[in-house]
């Protein structure tokens, strides 16, 4: 039986191990957390959004991070603060834009794969996670964001991707608690929702009950390939593996130059809010479809009957963690702007590390020594591809070993 080390425990890592283990591999998933699901898979805006799958490598996000640098509360903020893991990452982010569509294409595709997966995985072992099926409202305030949008649409429609536009009056009826003036709106019935902590933690228990050996609390410190197997170090054991997965989120760039290989990952820093719908009027008022609204670069999600998620921004800082005022404080205003009947006495601000390749495609598959591969770069869209990727790199691991 092929024995795999799948390093790390949020989506993509759980995914991976579960996929695995489906196909009869000996899995053990090391994560240096006491559980799963700990980082950027705790929190997020809780989208499962193919329509999203729009890369970054456009002019149109380079002006808008120029025009916002002087911005504090800027949807994306870029920090003016050289390194050389900044300047790297942008070098090969202007690189890509000639293969934006392509890439957008490729994206749409993989996260519509990965819904047949993940739907059937959650029926499967019984996992309840607040899933949601009334699709995902992407908002539009201005005719030119409208009109760019169109244009996306197009190219999601070649990745298979059905995207309807919307007028004002269509908008309040698939929203009516929405509030606002807009000129328009695009729909994706087929899109959903869900809580991603639920999910992950509802996975990796399912992966326990299927064999998988969990090992919580352990931090890797050294990685190294050996004869043809990879040699997996934590501050509490040393093991070979047949394989090792490297899906650890930001951490896989300094794990995979254990390994010699380069992989660009940068921590893109993102925020959410999570609103207690505690009495009856703020959960009358409150969306109960997913919003995108793309000016503001915020999404929502209707978690349960008593929660609001709504999270977004962009911040190139570097490994920087914190929590600021002024990231939180756009995200309360447009609950406030828009579901002005929902009270938010009670609101859980959070912020997370997106990992991030410049191209805005994840790593997935092998690296140059026998047994080690890659599962990981999955920036703003981890959950939306995640069960397509875990499905992909297990092809692969049990390819190359011969399981």
């Amino acid at each position: 039986m092929t024995r795999v080390a799948v390093i790390g425990g949020g989506i993509t890592g759980v995914t991976t191990a579960y996929a695995l283990a489906r196909r009869g591999a000996h899995v053990t998933l090391i994560e240096r957390h006491r559980y799963a699901a700990m980082e950027t898979s705790f929190a997020n805006g809780g989208q499962l959004s193919a329509s999203h799958a729009e890369v970054w490598n456009h002019k149109y996000t380079i002006l808008n991070a120029l025009k916002w640098m002087a911005r504090r509360d800027a949807p994306l903020l870029l920090h003016p603060r050289p390194g050389w893991h900044k300047l790297s990452w942008f070098a090969e982010f202007l690189a890509a834009m000639p293969h934006y569509e392509r890439n957008t294409i490729a994206t749409a595709r993989m996260a519509i794969a990965a819904r047949e997966h993940l739907f059937a995985w959650a029926a499967d072992e019984a996992i309840d996670f607040d899933h949601r099926r009334a699709g995902i409202l992407h908002v539009y305030r201005e005719r030119a964001g409208f009109e760019r949008a169109a244009g996306v649409s197009q190219m999601l429609a070649k990745g298979g991707l059905v995207r309807r536009a919307v007028t004002p009056h269509e908008m309040r009826a698939i929203e009516p608690a929405l509030a606002g003036q807009f000129y328009g709106g695009y729909y994706t019935d087929s899109d959903s929702t869900g809580d991603i902590h639920k999910f992950t933690t509802g996975l990796a228990d399912a992966c326990a009950r299927r064999g998988v050996a969990c090992r919580y609390g352990q931090a890797i410190t050294a990685l190294k390939p050996e004869n043809g197997r990879v040699r997996v170090t934590t501050d509490a054991a040393s093991a070979l593996f047949d394989a090792a997965v490297i899906c650890a989120g930001t951490a896989s760039r300094a794990m995979a130059a254990m390994l010699g290989d380069r992989v660009n990952v940068y921590p893109v820093k993102g925020y959410s809010i999570t609103v207690q719908l505690d009495d009856p009027a703020s959960r009358a008022a409150a969306p109960t479809v997913s919003l995108l609204d793309d000016a503001a670069k915020l999404v929502s999600s209707r978690l349960g009957e008593d929660r609001l998620r709504v999270a977004g921004t962009a911040e190139f800082n570097g490994e920087n963690r914190d929590i600021r005022a002024d990231r939180v404080a756009p995200l309360l205003r447009w609950v406030e702007q828009h579901f002005p009947g929902i009270a938010t006495r009670r609101v859980v601000p959070w912020a997370g590390l997106r990992p991030m390749l410049p191209a805005m495609l994840p790593k997935v598959g092998a690296g140059r020594a026998p047994g080690v591969f890659y599962n990981t770069g999955h920036g703003h869209l981890g959950w939306t591809l995640a069960a397509a990727t875990a499905e992909m790199v297990s092809d692969a691991v049990l390819a190359q070993t011969g399981a």
